[in-house]
């Protein structure tokens, strides 16, 4: 005969079971009002490790952007104030040209151009506190690769570069705060940028023009001197390469205007030459930017007839090429800051997907949560209405 067992089940495991999921119950509900409160699905790693670490990157990662752009914040200041300061650099330029130019005024006694040299002097002491000028950190804007306080200073009559040549590199995230001065400001080519024209003469009695290049693949680099003779009412010139001390053109007829042209190179003569006039050609060298100023103020300061003219003539060639100069930098600085706004825009766009990641690991979707919260209320408390039901359990509710 069969007989069949009924299981039986305790009531002290039939509390055990329903505090169980009651403690369960209240435990999900506290977490999900903790998790609406601070509007975070993860609250600490153990919720949910491989999303604690890639929320973990994304903030370290969103951090260094914040710092980078910090950095790019002031990059961007020093270089605005560095192209401000290029541009006050150019307009001095330009005043300095203009005044050289009314120098040349036949109707100029001694004094006044010793006034006009003091307004000159006056013009590149300006340029000089340019080329000196700091960032609201006082680093200064021209000090290439490092500099030891003022970049430029004046030895014995001459200004030299204290800084170290060279301009700092951009990267993806970062700008220069300083550009090369020695490029900006000592680097200038003399005369016309390929050679030089000097009178010679006790005193001066023929200038010239800057001269110019006719045919670039026919000039040598070599030096050359003109020289001038009289006889018989005629005047004729005579070209020699001082270089390989070779006579080129040999008492050629000479007329005051004219151009006088060898080895590619042309050059146009006005006045009456003495005995002993002469033009001497050089290859151009590299300058500072206050060489040129210097030489110009000297001119104007000491010069009178064709030597002066010569001065004149010599300085605005080289003027417009130390302009060029500071324009350059001035347009490279230019284009470093449409660079930072390219730079800030793509970090920003960097930081917005960061950003993204970390909220798709860690944050909260609030809709859902609210109705988590509805639904483990309702477990809730149909977990306590099951203990009450499990309390009123006991044989002696059936005895009596």
């Amino acid at each position: 005969m069969t007989s069949l067992l009924t299981p039986r089940v305790a009531t002290t495991s039939q509390y055990e079971t329903t505090l169980t999921s009651l403690a369960q119950s209240q435990q999900n509900l506290a977490r999900l009002q903790e998790q609406i409160s601070a509007q975070k699905r993860v609250l600490r790693p153990s919720d949910d490790p491989l999303a604690a670490l890639q929320a973990e990157r994304a903030r370290t990662r969103m951090d260094r952007i914040e710092v980078e752009q910090r950095a790019l914040t002031a990059q961007t200041a020093a270089l605005t104030t560095t192209e401000s300061t290029l541009g006050d650099a150019v307009t001095l330029m330009q005043s300095f040209r203009s005044q050289i130019i009314g120098a040349g005024n036949p109707a100029f006694s001694s004094d006044d151009r010793t006034s006009l040299a003091q307004e000159l002097q006056s013009l590149r002491d300006q340029l000089l506190s340019r080329a000196n000028q700091t960032d609201s950190n006082g680093h200064p804007l021209f000090g290439g690769l490092g500099s030891k306080g003022v970049p430029f200073a004046e030895l014995a009559g001459k200004v030299v570069y204290n800084g170290i040549a060279g301009q700092v590199a951009s990267t993806d995230v970062g700008l220069p705060s300083s550009l090369d001065g020695f490029v900006t400001w000592m680097n200038t080519p003399s005369g016309n940028g390929t050679f030089t024209v000097a009178t010679q003469g006790s005193p001066a009695s023929v200038s010239s023009d800057a001269g110019a290049v006719a045919d670039p693949s026919a000039v040598t680099g070599h030096g050359y001197r003109i020289s001038f003779a009289t006889a018989n009412g005629a005047t004729t010139y005579t070209v020699v390469d001082t270089t390989t001390h070779t006579t080129l053109q040999a008492a050629q007829p000479y007329t005051t205007g004219g151009t006088i042209a060898f080895d590619g190179l042309q050059i146009k003569v006005s006045g009456t030459p003495g005995q002993d006039a002469a033009l001497v050609v050089a290859p151009s060298e590299r300058n500072s930017v206050f060489d040129v100023l210097d030489r110009a103020i000297a001119s104007i300061r000491n010069d009178s007839g064709a030597k002066l003219t010569q001065g004149i003539a010599t300085a605005l060639s080289e003027l417009d090429l130390a302009a060029n100069r500071i324009s350059s930098a001035r347009s490279f600085t230019g284009q470093l800051l449409n660079r930072a706004d390219n730079i800030g825009s793509n970090q920003s766009d960097r930081s917005a997907q960061l950003d993204a990641t970390r909220a798709a690991a860690e944050d909260l979707d609030i809709i859902a949560a609210v109705s988590n919260v509805d639904t483990q209320k309702t477990m809730y408390t149909a977990a306590l209405q099951s203990y009450a039901k499990v309390q009123q359990l006991s044989l002696f509710n059936y005895i009596s």
